[in-house]
Formats: structure tokens, sequence, C-alpha cells
């Protein structure tokens, strides 16, 4: 039993799953507080207020939907410009080698010699 749940842990790799929900749930106040920063600075730039929560068109709370929206779209945007330069970063680093495809690699080359 003990070794079937270890194989689970490995096949769907559990542990680096909840490391990234721990660190994702954890940097989400940080976000929050970067977006907060942002709007206001986009509010007090146009002289408007942009936090949309008070309005509320015929009772129905469409402000706290929009501005959740907008939120999520800056979240959104900051998440893909920073995998996309850790993509960029790492474009021109290829991974080490592994033994198996070192040797390989040299018997293709000696295939290719003779």
């Amino acid at each position: 039993m003990l070794t079937e749940f270890k194989e689970f842990l490995e096949k769907f790799n559990v542990i680096p799953a909840a490391v990234g929900l721990v660190l994702a749930l954890s940097i989400l106040p940080v976000m929050e507080a970067v977006v907060n920063v942002i709007m206001s600075l986009i509010g007090k730039a146009g002289g408007l207020d942009v936090n949309f929560d008070a309005w509320q068109p015929g009772d129905i709370p469409l402000g706290a939907l929009i501005t959740a929206l907008i939120t999520f779209v800056m979240i959104a945007f900051v998440v893909f410009m920073i995998v996309k330069s850790m993509a960029k970063a790492g474009a021109n680093t290829a991974p080490a080698a592994t033994p198996d495809q070192a040797l390989l690699t040299e018997i293709r080359d000696v295939l290719k010699a003779r």
C-alpha cells in the first residue's frame, strides 16, 4: 500500500504541485496589493475613481464584477510578462546531457564515422 502511494505521488507530481499551490496562494496578497497601487495611480493620473465596486445600475452589483475582471486581467498580464521573461532568460541555456544521452551521442558519432 505504501509503495502504491509513493508511486502515486511520483506519477502525478503531487509534491511539486502542492509547492506551486502554496506559493501561488502566498503571492496572492502581494499581487492584489500591486493591482491596488496600479489602480490608484491610474485613478490619480486620470482624475477618476477606478474602483467600480459601488456601481450598481438597477440594484445589480456590476461594479464588483468589473473591478474583479480588471484585477484578473492585470494579474494575468503580470504573470504573462514574468513567464515570458523567464522563458527568454532560459532560452540560451541547454540542459546538461544525462549519461544515457552522452552515451547515445557517442554511439551516433561512431556510427556516422563508419
